[in-house]
């Protein structure tokens, strides 16, 4: 049984930014892309999932990952599908999944060789609020200035297909094997209402809800297996933990009690599952705070 706050890693990264407020007091003066949240102890053993925060100031590669299947051929754990839950959005902010059209290997494979492939990206508006499941396979890419939450599978296996000019190797064996043969994918869908508690993405490897609270109300969160909660907005108060905007908890068979200390306050819960599980929260007070 183990709840623990999340350590916080800045990785820089050239498309990142050096305004991360109000999701992360974290600065160096150098541009940071990623913000990770970690088990606190390097001798943990590893998490299934890995938590992100993006900052986007310019475009990133177009690129694909491997699914569990090749990623394991290839002597890795597994593969990587991931989530985007966006927090902050530019006016003109595009994300890229999938192609216009499908392609055959040989067609694949000259576009990322002559760079034809960046004018077949699926490239669509995103704005605050929207979710996206990027399943491993999928070709995509993320604009500039986003802010984004990101749940994925743990893994750090990433193929370029394309990459603005930049010198960074591409991998267009590996891209074209990691490809998903089918690459049209629906439009991302609008905005969800907050409702309480809302299904952002869900996978056969996890689930991602959004929480809106009430200030005040007292709420159960009771896992079995592995869970992490990140606020977005407000704070959040458990028995011994006090979590602010930009913080995150892991818990993995736990059951703790918290509650809302800011009005407004608003959290990403991401959890090892197949199938969303109303269970995991419950309400300690019955007439406040969001509806399980």
């Amino acid at each position: 049984m183990t709840m623990e706050p999340a350590a916080i890693r800045a990785v820089h990264k050239p498309w990142g930014s050096t305004q991360l407020a109000p999701w992360s007091r974290l600065s160096d003066g150098k541009p940071i892309g990623e913000v990770w949240f970690e088990r606190a102890s390097s001798d943990a053993p590893p998490a299934a999932l890995l938590l992100k925060l993006l900052f986007t100031s310019a475009p990133l590669s177009l690129q694909v990952h491997p699914d569990d299947r090749l990623a394991q051929s290839l002597g890795q754990p597994n593969g990587k599908t991931e989530a985007w839950y966006v927090l902050a959005a530019a006016p003109d902010a595009e994300i890229a999944v999938g192609l216009t059209r499908d392609l055959s290997h040989t067609e694949l494979r000259n576009a990322i060789a002559d760079g034809s492939i960046a004018a077949l990206a699926r490239w669509q508006p995103i704005a605050a609020g929207q979710a996206v499941l990027v399943a491993a396979g999928t070709i995509h890419a993320i604009g500039a200035g986003l802010v984004i939450v990101e749940v994925q599978q743990r893994s750090d296996t990433t193929y370029r297909l394309f990459d603005n000019g930049n010198a960074r190797p591409l991998h267009a064996d590996l891209a074209m094997i990691a490809s998903a043969p089918e690459q049209r994918v629906p439009d991302v869908a609008a905005a969800r209402p907050r409702t309480g508690r809302d299904v952002l993405a869900e996978s056969p490897f996890f689930i991602v809800e959004r929480l809106c609270f009430e200030p005040g109300a007292s709420w159960a969160l009771d896992t079995q297996g592995e869970a992490w909660l990140l606020v977005t907005a407000g704070a959040l108060a458990f028995d011994q933990v006090l979590l602010a905007t930009g913080e995150a908890i892991f818990i993995e068979g736990e059951r703790a009690s918290f509650r809302a200390i800011a009005a407004g306050t608003e959290a990403i819960f991401a959890y090892v599952a197949s199938r969303p599980n109303a269970g995991l929260i419950s309400r300690n007070e019955p007439h406040s705070g969001v509806t399980p």
